[in-house]
């Protein structure tokens, strides 16, 4: 597992990003939940083209796209379903590690969003369907969820500083690899890319002690500051070897 500078979309991006997150992380504990995944995705590009083709053509023939509704219906209720289960334990457990790394009373809070958490979803395309037709795509799904994260009551990407980003990067990615480590029985690699910039000593420290004490797999670093890297792996007292170029 990798947690580089580029990884800070998953906080700052779009749902599209935070789904995909989700998505791959549960695809590697769940093969059912991946060909789910992959059948939705599929039947939904279908449907769009459809979709498109009878806004362009002004057609009004719609059983085509009634079989296609009832083909999304059990992949999406199963990946909905896996997303709200897994999600009830795995979100706390992001909060509470970004708790140990920010160490500051910070009112951090991370809520799945879903249109099928208030309608079933053979409702939601039947509602949507005159809204479709006319947009060309589907506009109603799964495949619009989010994990809207805020900070203080407010959107987290518009307040949330850079090291507060940083610290919720961590405790996601963290989270993904504890969650991994419980499923396959061993923890994975861990390399951790040029993450250190904008973060206070605080912060570097409570990250360290988290990745190199209580995570017992193999970690890699790359930074910039060799001598400060020195200096908290010292601190931590754990075995480390410092390769420079």
């Amino acid at each position: 597992m990798i947690i580089a500078p580029d990884d800070a979309v998953l906080v700052t991006g779009t749902s599209e990003e935070r789904r995909r997150f989700m998505d791959s992380l549960l695809s590697q504990l769940d093969a059912e939940y991946l060909q789910h995944l992959i059948t939705y995705n599929k039947v939904l590009q279908q449907r769009n083209s459809l979709l498109k083709s009878m806004a362009e053509n002004r057609q009004s023939d719609t059983s085509v796209l009634d079989v296609l509704d009832e083909q999304l219906l059990a992949p999406a209720q199963y990946v909905f379903n896996k997303r709200r289960q897994f999600l009830v334990g795995f979100l706390p457990a992001v909060k509470h590690m970004y708790q140990e790394i920010a160490q500051q009373p910070e009112d951090i809070q991370l809520i799945y969003e879903s249109q099928l958490l208030e309608t079933d979803f053979a409702d939601l395309l039947q509602q949507n369907r005159t809204r479709d037709l006319s947009a060309g795509r589907s506009t109603a799904g799964i495949h619009r969820d989010e994990l809207e994260i805020r900070f203080h009551n407010q959107p987290f990407k518009s307040v949330a500083s850079q090291g507060q980003r940083k610290s919720l990067l961590f405790a996601l990615k963290l989270a993904e690899m504890e969650s991994l480590a419980q499923e396959k029985g061993f923890p994975p690699l861990l390399l951790l890319d040029d993450i250190f910039e904008k973060l206070d000593e605080n912060r570097i420290r409570n990250l360290l002690e988290r990745v190199c004490i209580q995570n017992k797999g193999q970690i890699f670093i790359t930074d910039t500051n060799a001598e400060r890297l020195k200096e908290h792996l010292e601190a931590l007292a754990v075995n480390f070897v410092i390769l420079t170029t």
